[in-house]
């Protein structure tokens, strides 16, 4: 097994803690027991438990915003402007992940130290930033970023969340929204 899977399979085990035991559940132990490694393993990889969380932020944040990259990349609509706002909310729907690694991650940041949530922060403010500049109305892009974060907050907390079909045509319509403006 190299180093990569060894590292994916502890951040899988620890999202799969926080997920289905709870983010006090959370420990080092925990997570090397899980993954079925070695606390010295662990460690290699993770020396602490603000490490930890660390790569269960970043490895899927990572993962989002090479996905974003992507979509601005393959946008091949006749509609220039808009073309980073498509890509975030493609982006965003496309994120569905039936893990919720992404989630388990900022939950547990979020509970145990705000201080590893700086990446995502910086991340949005460089968001918003492209979205803001983006060509379309700056209120109206900003609304469609804060509608998709608003699904994508349903879905971490099951709340309500869409059936296939409506969170299909919820798509379409946002992204409907950004040719208009």
């Amino acid at each position: 097994m190299s180093k990569n899977d060894t590292r994916s399979k502890i951040l899988k085990a620890a999202a799969y803690i926080v997920q289905s035991d709870g983010i006090l559940n959370l420990t080092l132990e925990a997570a090397a027991e899980k993954a079925g490694v070695s606390k010295g393993g662990l460690l290699y990889h993770f020396p602490s438990k603000d490490a930890l969380v660390a790569g269960m932020v970043q490895d899927p944040m990572q993962s989002y915003i090479d996905n974003i990259e992507k979509n601005v990349d393959q946008d091949t609509l006749q509609h220039p402007r808009g073309r980073w706002t498509r890509s975030f909310i493609k982006g965003t729907f496309e994120q569905r992940n039936p893990d919720k690694d992404m989630d388990a991650g900022l939950m547990a940041a979020a509970t145990i130290n705000r201080d590893l949530l700086k990446p995502i922060q910086d991340a949005y403010e460089q968001w918003q930033d492209h979205i803001d500049n983006d060509g379309l109305d700056p209120i109206n892009a900003t609304i469609l970023r804060l509608a998709v974060d608003g699904l994508w907050f349903s879905e971490i907390f099951d709340l309500a969340p869409l059936e296939d079909d409506r969170r299909q045509r919820v798509l379409e319509r946002l992204i409907q929204l950004t040719k208009e403006d």
